[in-house]
C-alpha cells in the first residue's frame, strides 16, 4: 500500500495552529495610546509701562467713580518710548483736550510683541484698585494691531467691560462661536462699535466683517460696523474725532 504524500504535512500543520492560538490567548493586547497628564507650577513677571490721565475735576471721593477707557495702540507705537503712545487716538486728544471726560489708561506694547490678555487684565486689576474708577464703565478701545487686541480681550474677558470699539482689526472666530455658559452671556449682552476702512490695504475688511458676522451668529444684538469708503488704513481719525464715539460710550453701561 502506498503511502499517502499529503500526510506529514498534516502532521505538521496541527500542532502550528494549537500553539498559534494559545499565543492569542495567554498575550495581553498591547495599549496603542496611554492617557497622561501634564501639569506644572511657573512663576510669571508682567509689566507694562502706560500713560494715565484723568479728568480735570478727577475726585478721589467721587462716589459712583470715574468711567475709563482702556486704549491699546497699533504696531508702530511699540518700544520704550512711551510718549509714541500719545500719536493716535484717545490718548492724542486727552493731551490737547483738558475736559477729556474718561480716566484714561494707554500702554505701551513691548517691542516685537503683540497685547497679551494676561498683562492687560493684570493692568486692569492695578488701576481699578487704586483709583476711583467706576467698574461698571470700564470701555476699550484700539486701533490695528489694538484693534485685535482688543477683540481678544473682549472676547476673553467681556464681563469686564461696558462696551468695546475695535478700529481696523481682527481677531479669532472660534472663541465667539464656541462661547458657553455666563462667558456667552456675557459676550451676547456686550456692545460692540467696530470701524473699518473700505480701502485697507493692511488689515483687509473682512477681518471686521467676520468678527462682526461671528457675534451676529453666536447672538449678540448691539453690534454695529462702520465703514469709511474711502479711508485706508487710517479710519481711527475719523472714529475718534467723531463726537458721537464718546457720547455713544457714555451711554453704555454694565
Amino acid at each position: 500500500m502506498l503511502a499517502n504524500p499529503f500526510r506529514p504535512a498534516m502532521i505538521l500543520c496541527i500542532p502550528m495552529v494549537y500553539m498559534s492560538s494559545f499565543t492569542d490567548a495567554e498575550e495581553p493586547k498591547q495599549e496603542v495610546q496611554t492617557a497622561h497628564t501634564f501639569s506644572r507650577m511657573i512663576e510669571l513677571k508682567q509689566e507694562l509701562d502706560y500713560l494715565l490721565f484723568f479728568p480735570k475735576d478727577y475726585d478721589a471721593k467721587r462716589a459712583e467713580g470715574w468711567p475709563m477707557i482702556l486704549f491699546l495702540h497699533g504696531a508702530g507705537e511699540r518700544g520704550n518710548d512711551i510718549a509714541r503712545v500719545k500719536v493716535h487716538g484717545p490718548p492724542k486728544q486727552a493731551e490737547s483736550d483738558p475736559n477729556f471726560p474718561f480716566v484714561l489708561v494707554s500702554p505701551q506694547c513691548p517691542k516685537d510683541e503683540t497685547w497679551d490678555v494676561a498683562e492687560l487684565n493684570g493692568l486692569l486689576d492695578e488701576v481699578i484698585a487704586k483709583h476711583n474708577i467706576d467698574t461698571d464703565r470700564v470701555y476699550l478701545t484700539g486701533l490695528s494691531m489694538g484693534g485685535f487686541g482688543t477683540w481678544s480681550l473682549g472676547v476673553s474677558n467681556p464681563e469686564r467691560f461696558a462696551a468695546i470699539a475695535p478700529i481696523c482689526g481682527g481677531g479669532e472666530r472660534l472663541p465667539v462661536l464656541l462661547a458657553a455658559g455666563p462667558r456667552k452671556e456675557a459676550l451676547m449682552n456686550l456692545p460692540v462699535w467696530a470701524f473699518h476702512g473700505g480701502k485697507d490695504p493692511v488689515v483687509p475688511l473682512e477681518e471686521s466683517e467676520r468678527m462682526v458676522d461671528s457675534m451676529k451668529r453666536m447672538g449678540a444684538e448691539d453690534i454695529k460696523l462702520t465703514i469709511y469708503p474711502e479711508a485706508g488704513h487710517d479710519s481711527w481719525t475719523q472714529a475718534y474725532e467723531d463726537p458721537k464715539f464718546y457720547a455713544w460710550l457714555m451711554q453704555q453701561k454694565r
